[in-house]
């Protein structure tokens, strides 16, 4: 009975760890392949203006540069708006992106619509 419980006890301490070694590189991602660094990102339901938080705030320098990935929070699998935003003061919307769990969407310039400055 007592190697059980050590051995219960060695199981839940080690289980937070397997659990986030296993998220570790899941999710939902953001791939810019943009010709230019985003430092806004923030999606909404297909056909509406409900944006949500900044998303490149997850991301360590704010920022998501070309060809770099940007893990995606509190978004469920769905069809998506985005608002793009550049250092330039530049905004575009992005239509109907489809985001699925535990993949990983691009965005890229020809996706880049109603562009303002």
């Amino acid at each position: 009975m007592r190697h059980t419980l050590i051995a219960i006890g060695i199981l839940l301490t080690a289980m937070p760890a397997t659990a986030l070694a296993q998220a570790k590189g899941k999710g939902i991602r953001l791939w810019n392949l943009t010709s230019e660094t985003i430092s806004g990102f923030q999606l909404s339901p297909a056909g509406k203006t409900e944006w949500g938080p900044n998303q490149t705030l997850n991301d360590k320098d704010k920022e998501v540069d070309h060809d770099e990935r940007l893990r995606i929070t509190g978004v469920e699998p769905g069809l998506y708006d985005a608002r793009v935003s550049y250092p330039n003061a530049r905004q575009c919307v992005v239509r109907d992106i489809e985001i699925k769990a535990d993949a990983v969407f691009s965005i890229a310039d020809k996706d880049l619509k109603d562009c303002t400055k």
